[in-house]
Formats: C-alpha cells, structure tokens, sequence
C-alpha cells in the first residue's frame, strides 16, 4: 500500500501580487489529482452599493474598486450612463480620454513588470534584490510608474482615485502649458519605453506554448483602448451589449471571486489577448522593434505577456505624446472651441453597457437607471475574474510541463511565477500564496 504524504508551504506575506489567495495542489500516482487557485478574501458586494446612486456617485465609486486601474473603472462606468443618456462626447473628450487611460496603463505596467513579475526571472525574492543586480532597471521602472501616475493626475485631478472624469467629459481641462510640460516628459521617455521593450526581450522566458482563446476589444481605427467589439481569437466579433449571450460566469467552491467562461470554456484577457488580436493596429515602429528582437505576435506563449505589457508600455507613452501634441492646436478636430469640457446630458431610464481594456483586459460594466437616472441594477465583471479558469488551465499545464517530480519549493515558486505572470488584482492587499502539496 503506498502511503500519502501531504505538505504544508505557507507563505504569510507575499508582496508581489494584488491580493490575497492560495494554491492546494494534489499530487498523486505522478499526476495532478486536484488544483484549485482558491481567492477567499470577503467579497466586496461593489455592485449592492451602487443601487440608488446618481450616475457621479458611481463613476467616483467605481473607481475606489481598484487603486491600480481606477481610470478603466471610471471610464466603463461613464460610457455606460453616456449610452443610456444618449449623450455624445466631444472629440477632444474621446481622445483626452484615451490619454487618461494610457496614464493607466504606463504607471500599472511599469508597477508589474519592475516590480512584480521581473524578479522571477533573475532568481530574486523581491525588487530590492533586483535593484542590487540591475539598478537601472528598477530606476526606469520608477520612473516610468511615475510618469503614468501625473499623467491621470493631469486630467484626473489625482492619481490614485481620480475625479476627474464626468457624464459628458470632463470636469476639468488642463492648461496649455501643463499640457506642453507632460508631453515634454512623455517625449523624454520614449528611451526608456524602447529599452524596456529590448529588456523584456532578453529575459529568461520559459517557452511554454499552450491552446488557449484570446479575448479583446478591437476598433477599426487605433489600437484599441476605450472602445470598440469584442473579438476572439476562436472567432467572436460582439457588440458589447451581446457580452452576457455568450460570457458567462459561476461560483465556484474554493473561491469568492466568480470564473468566467466563453461559451463554456476557459479565455485570456489582457495584454497578451490584446496583442494577438490587434497587432496590425500597433504602430509600424513598434512592430519593427518587436520583429527585430525576434518577438512574434501572435504568440501561443503565456509568458510573453510580460514583452507584450512593455509594448503597451511604448505604445502608451506614444500615444499619449502624440495626442497631446495635438491638444494645443486650436480648432483641430479634437480641439475644444467652446473652451467646455463637457457636453451637458439629461438622466433618464434605461440599460446602458460599458467596456474598456484595463490593464489586465476587458473590464464590462451594465447599469439600469430609473426615470430620475438612478441606478436599480449593477454588474461589473473585472478581467481578473475572467482569467481565473484560464490560470487554473495554465497552472495544470505549466506544472505538469515544469516536472511534477521537482521539489516542493521549485513547484511552489514555478506556481507563483505563473500566477503572477497574468498580473491578478485580487483585490488591493499584500499576501497572496499558500501552496498545499500532497502527493502519493
């Protein structure tokens, strides 16, 4: 008879993911028995809060979700009441917008692959160890974070928890000169986006292809951010109002947070999806640079998701310059004449839906409002729930490829890395992995 032997690796503190989680993984006759990713912090019930809120209360609110990604919380949030009021943007809000966001996705790209992700590579325990083999790295890594962080401040007021964006536009405009100072920094860091870009390049990756389906918004005319369908790679082509017909999600018993299918089976989201699907849209720069490095999109790989959020990273920091050079040409077609940064709206009862790409992928918002605009019915579905089925798939994969026989520290540590790889916002916390390992 053979006799089970079960290991306890409790890790406490784990400071480079989002939040709190674990891994029990069941080991038997040399095969996974059982895997679950468990996320048991307490939910959070955002979408009860909601009802009875005009629609600021719940682009403000929403934003108070997420300290990485409350630009992609306020944006879905105000195209949803902006659907429902039948109230169109101006051009200029619809870019400055764009803008809003790619300060988002430098400052929570720059904050993942420095300080998160990149320690794995290197045989490091954390970013301080990191700083000590390659301190230009870290320093661009800060400085990159930082130039994402003034760049939502800009227009958000703040840049943690902004309260910039309203029904309409925006409360706010920024000065000309404020403008012509943030582009001048975004220029100076176009270095740094193409170094980071060949850094991740170079990296250590495991190749580990897998079959999986990547899901991401895509719009005819620019890479997309703030609008457009939802694609896949298995073929979809959505409009966002069709997401509940086909996206589905459950509870699961190991975990708080829900899992979400694609008519039944597991997808991706986030930079990696984004890419594959949007290549083309890339800027030819950008596509010469990665072609160059002997990158290739679209890629099977998981862990280039790491090389994709640096081209994300260069092609925030593009089109931010880009577009705010043309801020301060007046009377072009995403100038403001009038000087307002908002258009005026009129609440009224309906379903409105919103969906932008936050940095880890699609992030879906529906609202239903009463005659006086307020809410009566909220759902909110995070990318990082829409990836959980995905990582358990990826997890079972990679481990069985990794070598199930390893140690168990090699086995925990080749776990985490592969967890971290899709950069998880649990929720806002500082812990994150138990691994259980019993095996036969």
């Amino acid at each position: 008879m053979s006799e089970q032997r079960r290991i306890d690796i409790r890790i406490p503190v784990l400071a480079r993911v989002e939040g709190e989680g674990a891994l029990d993984l069941s080991i038997r006759a040399g095969q996974i028995d059982a895997l679950r990713l468990e996320i048991y912090e307490p939910p959070r019930l955002y979408e009860q809060f909601l009802i009875g809120r005009h629609a600021q209360d719940v682009i403000d609110m929403t934003a108070r979700i997420c300290g990485i990604c409350p630009v992609a919380y306020q944006i879905s949030a105000v195209q949803a009441f902006e659907s429902i009021y039948g109230t169109e943007v101006t051009p200029w809000a619809e870019a400055m917008r764009r803008v809003f966001y790619c300060g988002e996705w430098l400052q929570s790209h720059a904050l993942h692959i420095h300080l998160l992700a990149a320690p794995d590579f290197f045989g490091c325990t954390s970013v301080v160890e990191l700083a000590q083999k390659d301190a230009e790295a870290v320093r661009r890594g800060l400085r990159l974070q930082a130039l994402g962080n003034d760049l939502i401040a800009l227009f958000g007021a703040r840049s943690v928890h902004p309260v910039g964006v309203r029904v309409g536009g925006f409360h706010h405009a920024p000065s000309l000169s404020a403008v012509a100072d943030m582009r001048a920094r975004l220029n100076a860091a176009r270095a740094d986006a193409e170094a980071l870009v060949r850094w991740t390049a170079k990296l250590p990756l495991p190749d580990d292809e897998q079959d999986f389906v990547s899901v991401a918004m895509r719009h005819p005319d620019e890479y997309a951010i703030t609008r457009g369908r939802l694609v896949s790679s298995a073929g979809h082509d959505l409009a966002i109002e069709d997401y509940e017909r086909h996206f589905q999600e459950s509870h699961v018993p190991h975990s708080t947070a829900l899992h979400a299918h694609l008519d039944g089976k597991p997808y991706l989201v986030g930079p990696l999806a984004r890419i594959n699907l949007n290549y083309t849209q890339l800027p030819a720069a950008l596509r010469g640079l990665l072609g160059g490095l002997g990158i290739h999109f679209p890629s099977r790989n998981m862990f280039h998701s790491i090389v994709a959020r640096a081209a994300e990273v260069w092609l925030a920091v593009d089109e931010a310059a880009r577009l705010l050079g043309e801020y301060r040409v007046p009377g072009t077609p995403i100038g403001t004449p009038t000087g307002t940064p908002a258009v005026a709206s009129t609440p009224r009862a309906g379903i409105g839906f919103g969906c932008s790409e936050a940095p880890r992928g699609i992030l879906w918002h529906r609202y239903v409002t009463d005659a006086q605009g307020n809410v009566v019915e909220a759902r909110i579905v995070p990318p990082t729930s829409q990836n959980q089925a995905r990582m358990e798939e990826d997890l079972r994969i990679s481990l069985t490829r990794f070598g199930l026989d390893r140690p168990e520290a090699e086995l925990r540590l080749r776990g985490e890395t592969v967890i971290r790889n899709y950069d998880p916002c649990i929720s806002c916390a500082t812990h994150f992995l138990r691994l259980r390992v019993a095996r036969v």
